[in-house]
């Protein structure tokens, strides 16, 4: 089997590119990306256990694999919200699979949003980027989607070994990620 497309580009230009552009002497120590976490928050999965069935359903035709159930920690009685209650969904990505679905998001999935200008530059301080998207259906894999379900917004949590915003802003820019010009 081959390596997928973009950890071929990291490997045999990118990470070369990088370990120049930010004056880094050991090619060990270059950015890097670690995991992809994708996240699906169902509100509705309070009063409506299949709204969590379908939004699984999505997220593992999208991932490529079958994503865990995620819980609520605490009772919130203003959401109506007991411990334990199933809240929604979750899948990590490593490996080949990571590297697919990111050339899958920024080759395919975010030119279908429509009236797209960029994704922002902002990352949490610690070389991790999160991006937010409001639909599930950019995804060239959610083609039969039934439009009598509910489509919920998705975090896509992209995790790098970069110190600095900076230097995982650049990562990215070598992979394609088409962020807002400055």
């Amino acid at each position: 089997m081959s390596k997928p497309r973009l950890q071929a580009l990291y490997q045999e230009k990118a990470r070369p590119e990088l370990q120049k552009q930010l004056g880094i002497p050991n090619i060990m120590a270059v950015p890097r990306i670690v995991k992809v976490v994708l996240n699906i928050g169902v509100k509705d999965a309070v009063s409506n256990s299949k709204a969590l069935a379908d939004a699984i359903e999505a997220l593992t035709v999208i991932a490529g694999q079958k994503p865990v159930r995620c819980e609520a920690r605490k009772s919130i009685a203003g959401f109506k919200l007991r411990e334990g209650m199933p809240i929604g969904t979750m899948v990590t990505l490593r490996g080949a699979t990571m590297y697919e679905f990111l050339d899958k998001l920024i080759s395919l999935a975010l030119p279908k949003v429509r009236d797209f200008q960029g994704v922002s530059r902002k990352c949490d301080r610690q070389g991790n980027y999160n991006l937010g998207i409001k639909e599930w259906t950019i995804f060239p894999e959610i083609v039969d989607f039934d439009i009598s379900k509910k489509i919920y917004g998705m975090n896509i949590s992209i995790h790098t070994t970069a110190k600095q915003d900076t230097h995982a802003v650049a990562l990215l820019e070598k992979f394609g990620m088409p962020f807002k010009s400055v």
